[in-house]
């Protein structure tokens, strides 16, 4: 004969309640700083019209160079998103480059200019 056991009911796990703050927010995009992004596109401006023409990229450049180093100086101060103060430090390094490439450019036209006037004296 066989014995009969009585049969337990399955563990059940505790409960634990849902914490008290909210879960965070994944994703949560920040804005673009404006004044960084200007400085950006003013030195993609002074690049790009730099090279064909030279004196574009002298404008726009220092242009660029100044207002990115601004709005990195003040998004370290106040500690906002890394991807502005990439952005910042773009823009300031491409004014850089617009800067040297108008100037190079500039001198270019100058001196084919001056050659181009130059030339030999007519007889």
């Amino acid at each position: 004969m066989s014995v009969l056991r009585p049969v337990q009911p399955p563990p059940v796990a505790p409960y634990h309640p849902p914490p008290a703050y909210p879960p965070p927010q994944n994703g949560a995009a920040q804005p673009f700083d404006n004044r960084a992004l200007i400085a950006l596109e003013v030195a993609i401006v002074g690049l790009v019209l730099g090279v064909p023409l030279g004196v574009p990229g002298l404008v726009c450049g220092p242009v660029a160079y100044f207002m990115g180093r601004s709005a990195a100086g003040r998004l370290e101060a106040s500690g906002l998103a890394s991807r502005n103060r990439t952005l910042a430090r773009t823009a300031w390094i491409l004014g850089i480059v617009a800067t040297a490439v108008g100037a190079v450019v500039s001198v270019a036209w100058l001196v084919f200019l001056l050659l181009s006037i130059s030339g030999p004296p007519a007889q």
